[in-house]
């Protein structure tokens, strides 16, 4: 292709419709409003119920909202997801899985019953979620599945091992689903944000000495904040990554070099 054939309006969502799951809260909510800037409309399913804002930020961004309470978790809820999204919306174009759970506890006194929670949202809700979208895409020949990953998926995690193990797993699915989905024009790609100021980290952030113990291992030397996830998730929604597959994009400040 004739590189005169690039612009800028390859980063345009326009006329795409995109699940996001767990949308109108914390970061997930951020990757809404950007997919909606963006000029695609935003399908969420959640558990938490909506209390209006992310519809009205979506709305006034000029893209349409539609809600959907839902536990992923729940045999036969992906499929209802994808399915219900398709009816309302015409079609499933982008998929990110953002919905997540981190419970913290030591090695010692971990169980079973934190681990298998984790790993039922973290991991098995978005490979359910992938299989439904990629039911949807691989006849249309397009999408662009996006998931999100973290630091842990490249380090180790301490009081957070399932967390670890399955933002591990999360980014071997991104690149297995590559594998086999790229030949049909479909995009898998993964974030992997850094340290945000979320409510998450709201106790750490408090700490000033915790805070510096982080902040110490970030070059940009400051806490990240939502929207600096947003162009991320623009760029491998568009057609402007259509050539980036399998990539985990680390947007952590330069976390990972020290």
């Amino acid at each position: 292709m004739d590189i005169s054939a690039f612009t800028t309006d390859w980063f345009g969502l326009g006329g795409k419709n995109a699940i996001v799951t767990g949308g109108n809260t914390g970061l997930g909510e951020a990757f809404s409003v950007a997919l909606a800037k963006g000029g695609a409309n935003v399908f969420v399913p959640s558990i938490v119920d909506d209390d209006g804002s992310t519809l009205a930020t979506v709305e006034a961004a000029g893209a349409r909202y539609e809600f959907m309470q839902a536990d992923i978790t729940q045999p036969g809820t992906p499929k209802r997801v994808v399915d219900e999204c398709v009816e309302r919306l015409g079609s499933i174009d982008i998929l990110v899985n953002s919905a997540g759970i981190c419970p913290l506890g030591e090695v010692l006194e971990f169980g079973r019953e934190k681990w298998d929670a984790t790993v039922q949202v973290n991991l098995t809700a978005a490979f359910e979620m992938s299989y439904e979208a990629a039911q949807r895409m691989v006849p249309q020949r397009s999408g662009k599945i996006i998931n999100i990953c973290s630091m842990f998926s490249f380090l180790g995690g301490r009081l957070s091992p399932a967390y670890s193990a399955t933002k591990h797993g999360i980014a071997g699915l991104t690149k297995a689903y590559c594998d086999e989905l790229a030949e049909h024009n479909i995009q898998v790609n993964g974030i992997a944000p850094g340290y945000y100021a979320t409510a998450i980290t709201a106790n750490t952030r408090s700490d000033p000495a915790a805070s510096r113990r982080v902040l110490d291992h970030i070059p940009a030397d400051r806490w990240g904040e939502p929207v600096d996830l947003m162009g991320a998730v623009v760029f491998l929604a568009s057609r402007a990554s259509d050539y980036v597959n399998g990539h985990i994009l680390a947007v952590d400040g330069g976390y990972l070099v020290r």
